[in-house]
């Protein structure tokens, strides 16, 4: 029995010990990631003066160590922590964005001011600015970029990738656009405001677009295979809207602590939902944000949740999504082929905006400053490319060359910007 019982606390001991020792090379790994991921591109940020989004510093730093094969798995990253945390920021992140549909920019009395667009004019030129970078996008992948070598998608169609890789050409980044419009004179801010309304909207139609793709990719098979928890989360999703809805008439002030307490639950329930549903999370947190009451929603802190989580979470998610990139697929001819994307998103999203203004009485130069604005493809473009490839509907040179047409879109914004619009 002495023996038995010193067996017994011998594997109770060992036991104890080896979890400890997992945990502290779990946490060791955590904090390297963080380190490498959102340390470093703070640094790097505050040294650069903000000269660049804090969103690209991140997947720069990924793709680059990613490129030169850097031996990092030995260091434990990513790390399963550091893949947590940034993925519950971008649900965060996308859930703003919904709640950032009812942050409705205050106008602009001063001599600057620009004459506000009907419903109308303003629903036709943003579908202008994202449909026809869309179509041209989507065209050109089809006959050019997906009879090159490895362009083909894995899992989808050639329609479906080609449409995969003109969503991604004709996004507009709200998250990173906010804080650019932030960052204007008083003299260019009214332009700053309009360029936020299309974006919004073109926001909307991004994530529309995803369930619209993925439903498309997964074709019958996605109702067939239906189960009493497809039906449950429908009706949980119409639940919350209807709720949202009658609380925005008749509960439009409640107790701060009602409001937090329901925008987790929100939060969750679309996320489950959308997943449920054979759609991404990040889907469902978009919405679960956008059909919230709106009264509720502007008692909220948006932008400092927004920014806590772009600047010390989520950065370890746009790395990971940087290691992500098969570093052979990064090669010269798709580098050639991010830049040949850059000029076809550039050129496209500026001269939609010029042929068909989103505004009446814009001077060209107005029109063509808002293009520069809303080519700017960041955080979105991102997750969204991230989304396509995990379903397999991007290949891994396709997905390269779209990570790297984010980074030089969001990266020429200011430039571009700077140069087109009217001083």
């Amino acid at each position: 029995m002495r023996n038995l019982h010193a067996i017994v606390v011998f594997d109770y001991k060992g036991s104890v010990f080896n979890n400890k020792g997992r945990n502290d090379t779990a946490m060791t790994s955590l904090f390297t990631d963080a380190t490498i991921f959102v340390f470093l591109p703070w640094v790097l940020w505050r040294l650069l003066h903000k000269a660049l989004p804090i969103v690209v510093l991140p997947i720069l730093i990924g793709i680059l160590l990613a490129v030169w094969h850097a031996p990092i798995k030995e260091l434990g990253i990513p790390s399963s922590y550091g893949d947590t945390i940034g993925w519950i920021a971008v649900l965060v992140l996308a859930f703003t964005a919904g709640l950032e549909m009812w942050q409705h920019p205050e106008g602009d009395t001063s001599v600057h001011a620009i004459a506000s667009p009907t419903l109308g004019r303003l629903l036709a030129g943003a579908g202008v600015a994202l449909g026809i970078p869309f179509l041209l996008g989507a065209i050109l992948a089809y006959t050019c970029f997906l009879p090159l070598h490895g362009w083909q998608a894995p899992l989808a169609s050639p329609l479906i990738a080609a449409a995969s890789i003109g969503l991604c050409i004709s996004v507009s980044a709200l998250p990173v656009l906010i804080g650019v419009v932030r960052e204007l004179d008083a003299s260019q801010r009214p332009l700053g405001q309009l360029a936020l309304k299309l974006a919004v909207v073109d926001d909307a139609a991004l994530w529309v677009g995803l369930a619209v793709l993925q439903f498309a990719h997964r074709g019958t098979a996605a109702l067939h295979s239906w189960t009493g928890l497809e039906f449950l989360a429908v009706a949980l999703l119409v639940g919350l809207s209807s709720a949202g809805n009658w609380a925005s008439r008749h509960f439009r002030h409640p107790p701060t602590w009602v409001i937090w307490v329901t925008v987790p639950i929100y939060l969750a329930a679309g996320s489950w939902a959308s997943m449920q549903l054979g759609l991404h999370e990040l889907i469902g947190a978009y919405f679960a944000g956008a059909i919230m009451p709106p009264s509720w929603v502007r008692r909220l802190p948006i932008e400092q949740v927004g920014t806590f989580a772009l600047i010390w979470l989520a950065p370890m998610f746009f790395g990971h999504s940087g290691l992500r990139i098969n570093g052979d697929a990064l090669t010269w001819p798709s580098i050639i082929a991010s830049f040949a994307l850059v000029g076809i998103s550039i050129l496209s999203k500026i001269g939609a905006v010029y042929v068909f203004p989103p505004a009446p009485g814009l001077k060209p130069r107005q029109a063509l400053g808002i293009g520069a604005l809303l080519q700017c493809k960041g955080l979105m473009e991102i997750v969204a490319a991230t989304i396509l490839h995990e379903q397999g509907m991007l290949s891994d040179f396709a997905f390269a060359s779209l990570m790297v047409l984010a980074v030089v879109s969001t990266v020429l914004t200011g430039p571009l910007f700077r140069l087109l619009a009217p001083r």
